[in-house]
């Protein structure tokens, strides 16, 4: 069980009334304890130096390329609450250039960088940016769009967003994270004798993150430095980690979760992070294995992928060999459930260092519902794997498994007495909406009081809008999202989530979205539809090219029929899928691969 005698922000005791006053430290504080206690350990490394090579800068180092970047930041005009914009691809200057920003007592915009350029310019127009940092690749076209930039009243010309180089090392692209051009743009603040911006408080806003980034009216969701700052902390209740731990930063470092659990988490105990730029297996592998990963975060699409490479090379064995692996796998899970020992480790050694996940401590998951029986390989291969839930709106962690008492079923444990979760109009079986308050729910969405007032409870309680309960250990089990429930003729509630998780080990489904359609016209009754993209695996069993006018063959349908019909035989007859659509074309994804939603 975890231990709650010791909380993990204890030691902050050392730093009160000296680097903070208040119940929780800032970011830029956060760094600076970190940086005085672990000065010469490793803080941000990649692999991008010469020839792939590995390159590392310590504490001490990071945190005075920030200090020099955040001095240039204000010498060129950015006042406290000022927003400035990051986007780019996960990387150390990405990394500094956003800590650079809050030292400048700033407001961090960051923007997802696989969004097209007039959604970009959406969050642009809505945050009003002071100055924008960009990756050398988008950097010239960026460099000529925003010149000026008009604000979303459009009633002023917005006096500049200048736009820097994160990979910049032309003294005249200054803004660029890189150390050379940060310490020659410090040196023109210093001589310039420029007054540093008074420090951002625990309550100020930190990070405006938005929820998308369409033409519409986007969602701006601010997070205060409490809020982040205190979710890292917490969370940490139920997931110990320190320095020495390696954190893998692979998923896209602006969404939310991978920002908490990558990104704030690590430097608040003095760990390294790895930055990871491509999903590409080779450059993964390499990563993994130089980097000697320990903690490891993704989302059910990355482990699944993973952990198929693992069964494809276990199968190629023989079957004498892989059903002794699968017994050996049951008998391991066994022991590490009833006993907290983890033989895994032992058993499947060559396994896992072939896979180069064998100095992995722990592995996380979110982003959504993990398959049981992914969540079972894995604890029985050896790895710690624990899921955890939360939203952007919360910093994002609500709940969270602790590592030495999981739950397959559930998605975590809240951290009571730091936070209050409650269901709200529960129904017989104690499924409602997930509500929470606590330090890490947000201040409100930027310029939408409307909206933020309509996400509370009148008691202040943050509705998530998702489905779940909790049990007697105050475990949240997920059902799905409110807006995504089918309710069928009889009146039964069906969570499409429920039912698209029993398909992620089907090596013939590549993506599968489960929705209502409208079965009977007249009583307005809804049945079970699913759309399947297939892998590429079917069709090259039957010589068929996926994109031949016939390609969906007898073959192909009957294949995933078959599958369709093994997953309905452990449905309740109102939740089988009564319809299926094989798509040519793959479902749209988000950057932490959850396929987006159509909703009608």
């Amino acid at each position: 069980m975890t231990n709650t005698q010791s909380r993990p922000w204890d030691f902050l005791e050392n730093y009160r009334g000296t680097v903070f006053t208040g119940e929780w430290p800032t970011f830029p504080q956060v760094l600076t304890i970190s940086a005085a206690r672990f000065p010469e350990s490793p803080c941000f490394t990649d692999f991008d130096g010469p020839g792939d090579s590995k390159r590392t800068r310590t504490y001490a180092q990071v945190l005075d390329d920030v200090k020099k970047l955040a001095l240039w930041i204000t010498a060129n005009g950015v006042k406290k609450g000022d927003k400035i914009a990051v986007t780019g691809k996960n990387s150390p200057e990405w990394a500094t250039a956003y800590l650079a920003a809050l030292y400048a007592s700033a407001i961090v915009v960051p923007i997802d960088y696989a969004l097209h350029d007039d959604e970009v310019a959406n969050l642009i127009k809505a945050s009003e940016p002071k100055m924008l940092f960009v990756d050398e690749e988008k950097y010239e076209r960026f460099a000529k769009k925003y010149k000026t930039i008009k604000t979303l009243s459009l009633s002023k010309q917005f006096p500049k967003t200048y736009v820097y180089n994160l990979d910049a090392t032309d003294p005249k692209q200054r803004g660029t994270a890189k150390t050379s051009t940060a310490a020659k743009a410090s040196g023109t603040a210093k001589s310039a004798k420029i007054k540093e911006n008074a420090p951002a408080k625990s309550g100020d806003v930190a990070a405006i993150l938005f929820t998308s980034g369409t033409t519409g009216t986007p969602k701006g969701v601010m997070l205060t430095h409490e809020n982040l700052i205190s979710d890292c902390y917490i969370a940490q209740m139920n997931f110990r980690h320190s320095n020495g731990d390696v954190f893998y930063a692979l998923l896209p470092i602006h969404h939310a979760y991978t920002m908490q659990a990558a990104f704030i988490n690590p430097l608040s105990t003095g760990a390294e992070i790895v930055f990871g730029k491509s999903m590409a297996v080779s450059r993964l592998m390499k990563e993994l294995r130089e980097g000697k990963i320990t903690v490891m975060l993704g989302v059910p699409l990355l482990y699944n992928k993973l952990l198929a490479g693992i069964k494809k090379g276990i199968r190629e064995k023989g079957v004498l060999v892989a059903n002794l692996m699968k017994f050996l796998m049951g008998l391991s899970y066994i022991i590490k459930k009833t006993t907290g020992k983890n033989p895994g480790k032992v058993l499947f050694k060559k396994v896992l260092v072939q896979a180069n996940i064998y100095t992995l401590r722990v592995a996380i998951c979110g982003g959504g519902p993990l398959s049981s029986g992914v969540f079972k390989a894995y604890n029985a291969a050896g790895i710690n794997f624990i899921q955890g839930y939360g939203l952007t709106e919360t910093s994002p962690i609500i709940t969270l498994n602790p590592v030495e008492h999981f739950k397959i079923e559930s998605v975590g444990k809240d951290f009571a007495p730091y936070e209050e979760i409650k269901i709200i109009n529960p129904d017989k079986d104690g499924i409602g909406e997930i509500a929470v308050k606590g330090p890490m729910v947000m201040k409100g969405y930027y310029n939408m009081p409307k909206e933020t007032k309509a996400m509370f409870t009148q008691d202040g309680f943050l509705k998530t809008g998702d489905i779940g309960k909790l049990d007697s250990e105050h475990y949240l089990i997920l059902c799905g999202r409110a807006k995504n429930i089918i309710v069928t003729s009889g009146g039964k509630n069906v969570y499409p989530e429920e039912i698209e998780d029993m398909f992620q080990l089907c090596d013939d489904i590549q993506q599968i979205t489960v929705q209502g359609y409208e079965e009977n016209a007249e009583e307005k009754s809804e049945g079970i539809e699913a759309l399947v993209y297939p892998s590429d695996d079917v069709f090259a069993k039957f010589g068929v090219k996926r994109n031949d006018a016939l390609f969906i063959t007898d073959d192909v349908r009957h294949m995933i029929q078959t599958d369709i019909d093994n997953v309905n035989k452990n449905l309740p007859p109102y939740a089988r899928i009564t319809k299926v659509t094989i798509l040519d074309k793959p479902l749209e994804m988000t950057t932490t691969m959850k396929v987006k939603r159509k909703y009608k």
